[in-house]
């Protein structure tokens, strides 16, 4: 299906026309339309640059964003985070849209549960907020890939965010698809949405002069008729700024602020300054210290920032959380994968708490609105259940058998080119090869991201990124050899997005020798997955489990369930699902020591807490009121 215009396709110009007329009605029953000034109920120009400043309407405008993906907070929470965005005294929401989440498989879509975008932004619109849609393609945001599909990569000449044949008929159909939903909730179709972004910081990457242009077109021949704007980094500024779209920029530091917009100034003369991500934090990496920016200094740039004119978008006003296995990485000098929580240190805590930040920021943009701001709403409640102590296991080995049949390859097969998924291959969690061996000596070859190696049962060590080698003991006979490989995320930001794929890349080798006949198992950890071990296959946890392993428990509650955090002390590594909601990853290296668990995602009465571990359990799994973020580092 190619790109598509109202003028081109009187057909589908009235299929377009019926679902403003549909939106414009369920914009009517969320009583957005009474929230609207009657000045703006006869909407004509929208959000437009007028000289130095942004005009919606007949009427000066000032952009006074948050960040928040709906993608990363239970849709159970969104009401409750939205109001307290309003209550600061800001007047836009902003949110990034994951192709990878929506389109999980080619032509099958998602928009479902916590990924219904629809229903988020006419969410905002009832809370009387404005929206700016940043729908990518792509979009960084610390997710897997940056929001690009990973079945993307089964191309093995592809090359994203170019107009590579490959990569743009894929953007179309999801494009196609995206743009049906979102049309009607423009500003000019009666919603909330006043400008659309076009793709994410593409200076600083900037492979294919044609691709932004293209990018462009698309999102205008499906309908898109709101103010367009880029967004990009110091590093990418001057190769971003594109004709016919309002540039903005990213920054943290106030210091950067005259320097970025003198260069703006010098190339698209007067227009309205926006930064579109004000960086209230930053992101933590396993291993690392966790990221902190000093309340005062928010407060002392976000003044800056709006003295010198310009509007803003808090990034991130609320992080949420990397649920399941979403999490992006960085590869610069070394493989850093984030971790699970996306807390950001933001104006929010990753359970929606107030905090320093908050206050500061509500007295401010309080002192600028001229009424007086909605009340806070009160802050959900939290608890600490009493310690689980799991009753049943399941080994890896012994679980095997109860998967589907594994992929027989003669060579090894990466993830994204695994015969899975209706042809789509795996994107997320771990992969399992197998394959026999006679003889000890050199292991050797690429593994992405963390390969733990057994000889039968016993783990010999691991091959990663620094590790490309390890020594196979002395052994009899033929002997079963097993990689566990996990993708523990895949680089979101970086010109090395088109090698990506995980697992084993290409062959491995034993004292040289390239090792043939492999069995695969793709072990993605999804609810269906689970599904396959009945309460039978699992038996009691004995005194020397075999590891890797799962992990079975019921957390028992008499009540309304309240939010919590998970402590797995005396854990060393894996994934913990709760009634089969994956809540993400955990490891001992920190600096993240928590999983937040939502009271949402709680039952009253008995739930199923199920821990994958790959080489150490604790006695018991821990509950806490607060969340433990490891060792801190400031921000400068």
């Amino acid at each position: 299906m190619g790109k598509w215009s109202i003028g081109r396709k009187p057909g589908r110009a009235l299929g377009l026309l019926l679902l403003v007329i549909v939106g414009f009605l369920v914009l009517r029953r969320s009583d957005w339309y009474n929230l609207i000034p009657a000045w703006l109920r006869h909407r004509q120009s929208g959000l437009q640059a007028n000289g130095q400043y942004f005009m919606l309407e007949d009427s000066t405008f000032w952009i006074f964003g948050g960040s928040m993906h709906y993608f990363r907070v239970p849709k159970e929470y969104w009401r409750d985070r939205l109001l307290k965005m309003k209550a600061c005294g800001l007047n836009t929401l902003t949110t990034y849209v994951p192709w990878n989440l929506h389109e999980p498989e080619r032509g099958k879509f998602d928009f479902s549960g916590n990924l219904d975008l629809e229903a988020f932004v006419l969410m905002a619109a009832e809370i009387g907020l404005w929206v700016i849609l940043r729908p990518g393609p792509y979009i960084c945001s610390e997710i897997d890939l940056g929001g690009l599909p990973s079945w993307l990569l089964q191309d093995s000449g592809m090359r994203l965010r170019t107009t590579y044949k490959g990569f743009t008929e894929a953007v179309d159909l999801y494009f196609d698809h995206l743009m049906s939903r979102v049309v009607p909730l423009q500003y000019k179709h009666g919603g909330p949405i006043i400008a659309v972004q076009v793709e994410n910081e593409y200076g600083s990457y900037n492979k294919d002069p044609a691709y932004m242009p293209y990018i462009k077109k698309a999102l205008e021949d499906r309908g898109i008729v709101e103010l367009l704007l880029t967004s990009d980094n110091k590093d990418g500024l001057q190769k971003g700024v594109m004709d016919g779209v309002l540039a903005t920029i990213n920054l943290q530091s106030h210091h950067e602020m005259q320097l970025l917009t003198n260069f703006l100034l010098s190339v698209q003369r007067v227009q309205p300054k926006m930064v579109m991500e004000y960086w209230t934090g930053w992101f933590d990496s396993w291993g690392g210290p966790h990221n902190i920016l000093d309340s005062s200094e928010v407060l002392k740039t976000e003044s800056a920032i709006l003295d010198a004119g310009s509007s803003i978008n808090l990034y991130m006003f609320h992080g949420g959380t990397n649920f399941g296995f979403i999490n992006g990485a960085m590869h610069f000098h070394e493989y850093k994968s984030d971790v699970t929580s996306y807390d950001y240190d933001a104006v929010l805590t990753e359970a929606g708490d107030y905090t320093a930040k908050y206050f500061k920021l509500r007295g401010f943009f309080g002192s600028l609105s001229g009424v007086p701001l909605p009340p806070q709403p009160d802050l959900l409640p939290k608890t600490a259940y009493e310690p689980l102590r799991p009753d049943l296991y399941l080994s890896l080995w012994d679980a095997l058998k109860y998967m589907e049949e594994p992929v027989n390859s003669e060579k090894p097969v990466n993830m994204e080119n695994l015969p899975v998924n209706n042809g789509n291959g795996q994107s997320f969690g771990y992969i399992l090869y197998e394959t026999t061996i006679a003889s000890s000596g050199i292991l050797s070859g690429l593994v992405r991201d963390r390969g733990q190696v057994f000889v039968n049962t016993v783990s010999v060590g691991f091959l990663d990124y620094e590790r490309k080698k390890i020594v196979i003991p002395l052994i009899q006979g033929y002997t079963r050899l097993r990689i566990l490989v996990e993708n523990r995320g895949r680089v979101n930001y970086g010109n090395n997005i088109d090698d990506q794929r995980k697992g084993l890349i290409g062959n491995i080798y034993l004292n040289d020798s390239p090792l043939k006949k492999f069995r695969i198992y793709s072990l993605d950890m999804k609810k269906s997955f689970f599904q396959r071990f009945s309460v039978d296959k699992w038996s009691p946890i004995p005194e020397v489990p075999t590891f890797p392993a799962f992990f079975l428990g019921a957390l028992s509650i008499s009540l309304s369930p309240f939010d919590t955090f998970m402590k797995l002390e005396g854990w060393e590594k894996g994934v913990v699902f709760i009634n089969g909601q994956n809540l993400g990853r955990y490891w001992n290296i920190g600096p993240q020591e928590t999983l937040y668990l939502p009271g949402a995602w709680l039952d009253q009465g008995s739930n199923q807490v199920i821990v994958f571990e790959e080489k150490m359990a604790g006695p018991v799994i821990q509950f806490t009121e607060t969340p433990h973020l490891g060792r801190s580092q400031y921000l400068e």
